[in-house]
């Protein structure tokens, strides 16, 4: 799988928001290797969207199509300034329930240490998160070679997450999460979208 992150500063929320929606209709449609994209705004204007390809072939074939780049001339008028992109090679993504359905989704950025260590934490199945975890229903997580990484949490909504999140863990689960903390280089970034845009080619 690839990810590419697109983020920046929203000038126009409705206008990015409808444009947005346009691509999965006039675009996506015929975007082969598109899964789904995940994004929105946070209360301060900050946007992030995770746009998953079946691999990075497929992404860069679609970058390539000429409505593609038509419709991006538009959507560069309704960021502040100009947005980065990240390309991720390394991808997990891991669903417990239906993923259109999640009332808010939490997106994080960091920097890691090490990469690969994170990547086999992040892809231990052994934990049953369904259980320990209901208001999650999956997570997306992409890194690059360097140690830049994104996640998307999704919940089935605010309330939920908040309560989730004083909920008392296992020992094995603290304890990865431990690990993952002693790998982050400086602090990670929380990026709240209480209104998601979450879209699917199915």
């Amino acid at each position: 799988m690839f990810v590419q992150v697109i983020q920046g500063r929203v000038a126009d929320e409705a206008g990015m928001r409808a444009h947005v929606e346009r691509w999965a209709v006039d675009i996506g449609a015929g975007a082969t290797g598109w899964l789904d994209s995940t994004a929105g705004v946070t209360a301060d204007g900050k946007t992030v969207a995770m746009v998953r390809f079946a691999s990075q072939e497929a992404a860069a074939a679609n970058s390539e199509r000429p409505e593609q780049g038509v419709w991006w001339g538009t959507m560069e008028g309704f960021f502040e300034g100009e947005p980065t992109f990240q390309n991720c090679t390394l991808v997990e993504h891991d669903q417990y329930g239906d993923l259109g359905s999640a009332g808010f989704v939490q997106v994080m950025q960091g920097q890691v240490s090490d990469i690969d260590r994170v990547r086999s934490l992040m892809s231990d199945d052994s934990i049953d998160w369904p259980t320990l975890r209901p208001d999650i229903l999956g997570t997306l997580w992409a890194g690059t070679a360097d140690g830049a990484w994104s996640m998307a949490i999704y919940f089935t909504s605010e309330a939920a997450a908040r309560e989730g999140e004083q909920s008392q863990m296992p020992p094995e689960v603290e304890a990865q999460l431990a690990e993952l903390n002693s790998l982050s280089v400086g602090e990670p970034s929380f990026f709240d979208f209480r209104d998601p845009w979450l879209m699917s080619a199915t």
